[in-house]
């Protein structure tokens, strides 16, 4: 047992456990989204149980591009489910296919594709964090065509399965 809590008094053993003691008293105090987030901030996982891999949320890149990547990062994640082909986002922001992904890459770090898929598994991470809703649901919302590219997404990025993760993220009293 990490730490306990007997109503007035609280206990953890060691710093790491205290930590989770103190995530505990913020879940108990403000619900498991002030926690979620607290735990992302400080880069460990919302709950553990053990053998759970730690969470980081996405870091937000430093846009170069403002005027023309920024609204492409906009419409991407306002409908993350959507198809977005790199010849419609090059389109989209008035650049050759090439340019586009020289500049995405320069402004986000990442690839447009990998760029999603970090926007999809996020957003899923948060509805499993916040509703009951069955999994094949979370998917669609999230912008994965089935549960099953969900489950092995999920699993590939935080090396747990989404149905592990959302009993971690929302222990039981």
């Amino acid at each position: 047992m990490l730490y306990v809590d007997e109503g007035a008094i609280l206990t953890s053993a060691g710093s790491a456990a205290g930590i989770d003691l103190c995530l505990h008293l913020v879940r108990r105090d403000f619900g498991p989204a002030a926690a979620n987030a607290v735990a992302r901030r400080l880069v460990v996982p919302p709950h553990r149980d053990g053998g759970q891999a730690q969470v980081v949320a996405g870091a937000v890149p430093t846009l170069h591009e403002a005027a023309r990547i920024g609204p492409l990062l906009d419409a991407m994640r306002a409908a993350p489910a959507r198809d977005w082909p790199v010849a419609h986002l090059a389109d989209r922001a008035g650049m050759s296919p090439r340019t586009l992904l020289r500049r995405f890459s320069a402004a986000t770090g990442t690839t447009p594709a990998r760029w999603l898929l970090d926007l999809r598994l996020a957003r899923a991470r948060d509805l499993l964090e916040q509703a009951d809703q069955p999994l094949q649901a979370v998917a669609e919302a999230a912008g994965f065509a089935t549960a099953a590219t969900l489950r092995q997404q999920f699993r590939r990025r935080y090396t747990v399965t989404p149905a592990a993760y959302r009993a971690a993220a929302r222990p039981r009293p």
